[in-house]
């Protein structure tokens, strides 16, 4: 079995497959202070739930895009799986091209990313991760990653307006029925999720003109995707697990 983890600025997402089956998945806490102890600690009390051996993992891979933690990452692998984890990094076999002008400046999740949806749903194609921000990526018909977006995660946004205006409340993040709302929580509300669903159908049709292909398949991953999804009706595909089957697709190209 493969343990895959993708380390982001807000949670470990975490996978164990036996072959393309997912056994199990989990999302911790990302913290940059907890030891490598108790991440092995705890990952041994999730395992143990689910009625699997640690014993039974054969490889492992994790991409991050928080270095600092690295290290911690690493060191729990060896001690509670003595297993060398594999980093993703574009030293790789991706078995896509990166077109990036900076490939080291890429994301390990957003390499992931274009990995799964090229290998999966084919290209042209463009991935949405609705993470801590709200990343977009576009691979070509020939399985090259050109690039893509940056914005805001929806939690980031809102976490700005209430720290930026002071009368402002922090809200539960839902869809309101309307977007005229009829009191500050529904407005603030509709604010965020309609406005990053106009913001993401706006960026999508701007990039199927760019490449000049209306066929560009569309599939949206991340925390927050089965949110937008709903209203989007720019998004083909929802797949949350796509991070980590890129993961998983890219240990068994990579194994020795």
């Amino acid at each position: 079995m493969i343990l895959t983890m993708d380390v982001g600025n807000t949670n470990i997402k975490t996978g164990v497959f036996n072959g393309e089956d997912l056994r199990a998945y989990w999302r911790i806490s990302t913290s940059r202070v907890g030891t490598s102890d108790e991440l092995g600690i705890l990952l041994t009390s999730l395992f143990a739930n689910k009625g699997l051996a640690m014993a039974d993992i054969t490889g492992i891979i994790y991409s991050s895009v928080v270095p600092t933690i690295n290290f911690t990452v690493e060191h729990m692998c060896r001690e509670y799986f003595g297993q060398e984890a594999m980093q993703l990094s574009t030293n790789l076999n991706l078995g896509i091209e990166i077109k990036y002008e900076h490939p080291h400046e890429l994301g390990t999740d957003r390499i992931a990313n274009a990995v799964a949806a090229y290998t999966i749903y084919g290209g042209p194609c463009v991935f949405i991760d609705f993470g801590t921000a709200t990343t977009f990526g576009v691979v070509s018909s020939t399985g090259a990653f050109l690039g893509g977006a940056i914005c805001p995660g929806i939690k980031l946004s809102a976490e700005a307006l209430v720290s930026g205006a002071a009368k402002l409340p922090r809200v539960e993040l839902i869809k309101p029925d309307n977007i005229i709302g009829r009191n500050t929580v529904a407005n603030i509300q509709a604010g965020l999720v309609y406005g990053l669903v106009g913001q993401i159908d706006y960026i999508v049709r701007r990039i199927k003109r760019e490449l000049q292909d209306d066929s560009v398949r569309v599939v949206a991953t991340g925390g927050l995707a089965t949110l937008i999804s709903s209203e989007s009706k720019i998004i083909d595909v929802l797949d949350g697990l796509l991070t980590l089957k890129g993961l998983r697709i890219l240990y068994e190209r990579n194994a020795v």
